[in-house]
């Protein structure tokens, strides 16, 4: 029933869209542009009409629909929780490094239109904001290339706390869920809200073990704002401190030596992948840790560079397996 209701007033609003940005639009483009028939969309105009927003019709060949001189579109009033929940049904996408704009022929592919439909989105929204809630969902705007497709996404209630934490400077206090069956409470100096890989992070310091931790939202309960407050690090670089937490710590080890020097390597290498360190020579080496063999390895053949793999047993094991995989069809 819900979709029943639902349907014919996100129509409605979409025909005021519509009409707002194409003034003398007809009934049959209408129609069109809503995918409903003609006497459908002479019924939405008529809602419009009845919720009291003046839309001016002009008979005649080339007559149409457009709002009236004096109607202005009242403001967009969404609460901090309201307007983080909005950016999280759009932003996950936004950044979709496998869009394509052209195609060759004059074309534009879905996906790129998509794209740049989400961008226009996020920007509508922050701009209509009140400045307090728009100043909070700017901090989460940090989007980075992602596959994934069922990330956890934790609460808009929750983020909006962990927002006003970060502006008011305000330590938190939560539960951490550090496996299915232990977690541990924490107090923290919440310095960032991070949106990484479709992962939702906050970067910190935390007090419980005095040392700076890069946390998942989605593993946080219970968390409420203290009443004592921090100084943040007036230095610090939330992408490349972020970075450097997830090339650390992970299963599988990683030493690749590179015939090139660092200035050349890391227009290639993502930080998340390590480390660079100069050596002798016009060389460098990268040094990280990482989860999926797979991934690492896909982003190393994509660098024109030449690299040897000095380190990490099970890389360099998956290497020799896809090089053999590889060359297998070669030699038949």
């Amino acid at each position: 029933m819900g979709a029943d209701v639902a349907g014919p007033v996100a129509r409605a609003l979409l025909a005021l869209e519509t009409i707002q940005g194409a003034p003398g639009i007809t009934a049959d483009a209408l129609a069109r542009r809503l995918g409903v028939s003609d006497r459908a969309a002479r019924r939405y105009v008529q809602t419009l009409r009845e919720a009291d927003i003046p839309i001016e019709s002009t008979p005649g060949r080339y007559g149409g629909y457009r709002l009236g001189r004096s109607f202005r579109l009242p403001p967009l009033m969404l609460t901090t929780a309201e307007a983080l929940g909005l950016l999280m049904a759009v932003l996950p996408g936004s950044d979709d490094a496998d869009a394509v704009a052209g195609s060759g022929d004059g074309t534009v592919r879905g996906d790129a239109v998509a794209r740049t439909a989400r961008q226009r989105a996020v920007a509508k929204i922050l701009r209509v904001l009140p400045a307090p809630v728009a100043a909070s969902a700017e901090l989460l705007r940090t989007v980075h290339r992602t596959r994934r497709s069922s990330a956890p996404q934790p609460d808009p209630e929750l983020l909006a706390v962990l927002v006003r934490a970060v502006d008011d400077a305000r330590l938190v206090g939560f539960r951490y869920r550090l496996s299915s069956q232990e977690s541990r409470r924490m107090t923290v100096a919440p310095w960032a809200v991070v949106l990484r890989r479709e992962l939702w992070y906050l970067l910190c310091w935390s007090h419980t073990s005095d040392a700076r931790r890069l946390l998942r939202i989605d593993r946080m309960d219970e968390v409420g704002l203290e009443h004592e407050t921090f100084s943040a690090p007036t230095d610090l670089r939330v992408l490349e401190v972020v970075e450097q937490h997830l090339s650390e710590g992970w299963r599988h080890q990683a030493v690749i030596e590179f015939t090139a020097s660092v200035a050349e390597v890391q227009h290639w290498v993502p930080r998340s992948m390590g480390s660079l360190e100069p050596l002798p020579g016009n060389s460098c080496r990268l040094a990280g840790t990482t989860q999926d063999l797979r991934w690492y390895l896909s982003v190393l053949v994509e660098i024109p560079l030449e690299f040897r793999i000095v380190g990490g047993a099970e890389l360099l094991g998956a290497a020799e397996d896809a090089a053999r995989r590889l060359l297998a069809p070669v030699d038949r």
